[in-house]
């Protein structure tokens, strides 16, 4: 009886915290948000980046009997279910899709996602920023080697060989690990995360862990956990400019115009091309640091 009353109290705590909560600590980026953003990752040698972007599992103890070998992965042994995230230099989490079955891989959640919904749709900020004297309007975030190559994406060089590329590399997976350093701090202030997931409902489960990166984010905010002061923002112009989307929520897009948007977000060779002016970047900045 005791356990069944603690279970339905936090059931009902969690709901709370999202709808009292949630529109403010679990929003889309703002025009605000996104300047921040830019001018962080202009510092850190990576114009255009807005973050990072990885995967977490959470053992589900009590996944069902019939949905066992749909919810387990090889290299995880036990049923678990995948958030996918996005955080930012001061581990606050921008995007948090969470339900995927635990056997799919990054690239499967990616699909199934609602990342760049926003975009899809023409209501996301507006952002033009130059790399390497090129003009870019894709914001992109930081990934490991699994995820596709497309614009939105800058990951890093497996074995490089030159020392502009090792130079890359080195600063690419140190500004990746944000993401992966904002789960460590999840599953440390949040033990329900730490321990295999004992309920039977998945949308429970969904709710607990919006909950949970709620006040992640509040807690953020509240200490001012950030890395903002070790960047000297007045170093050097920001190249990139943000505007507001011409497009207001609710509007339905022609599909031609949805069509044309993910192309343009699936576009390899501007991927190739990004990455290749943002090796040349780093190199020009970074190189006489590292003598």
């Amino acid at each position: 009886m005791g356990e069944s009353t603690g279970v339905e109290c936090l059931k009902k705590f969690v709901q709370g915290v999202i709808a009292v909560y949630g529109e403010e600590y679990l929003r889309r980026p703002t025009v605000q948000d996104v300047e921040r953003l830019l001018e962080i990752g202009e510092r850190r040698g990576f114009p255009g980046m807005i973050g990072s972007i990885d995967c977490m599992h959470w053992h589900w103890e009590k996944c069902p009997y019939a949905w066992k070998g749909q919810y387990t992965r090889g290299d995880q042994g036990v049923p678990t279910i995948i958030l996918e995230a996005v955080a930012s230099h001061d581990r606050w989490i921008w995007h948090a899709f969470f339900g995927v079955a635990g056997s799919n891989n990054d690239i499967n959640v990616l699909n199934q996602s609602t990342l760049f919904v926003d975009q899809l749709r023409g209501e996301a900020p507006q952002v033009q920023y130059f790399v390497n004297g090129r003009q870019y309007s894709k914001p992109y975030y930081l990934a490991n080697g699994i995820y596709p190559e497309r614009v939105v994406f800058v990951k890093s060089i497996r074995a490089p060989q030159s020392v502009e590329h090792k130079l890359f590399s080195e600063h690419q997976e140190g500004a990746r690990k944000d993401v992966e350093c904002a789960f460590g701090i999840l599953q440390s202030r949040f033990c329900i995360l730490r321990q295999p997931a004992r309920l039977y409902e998945q949308g429970d489960l969904e709710n607990i862990m919006l909950a949970c990166i709620i006040l992640h984010n509040m807690i953020i905010e509240d200490e001012k956990d950030i890395e903002d002061d070790s960047f000297d923002l007045n170093e050097e112009a920001t190249t990139s400019t943000v505007q507001p989307s011409t497009i207001t929520q609710g509007h339905d897009p022609a599909m031609e115009e949805v069509l044309q948007r993910d192309t343009e977000i699936r576009d390899r060779e501007a991927h190739r091309q990004l990455q290749s002016d943002l090796i040349d970047h780093i190199w020009q900045k970074f190189r006489n640091r590292n003598n």
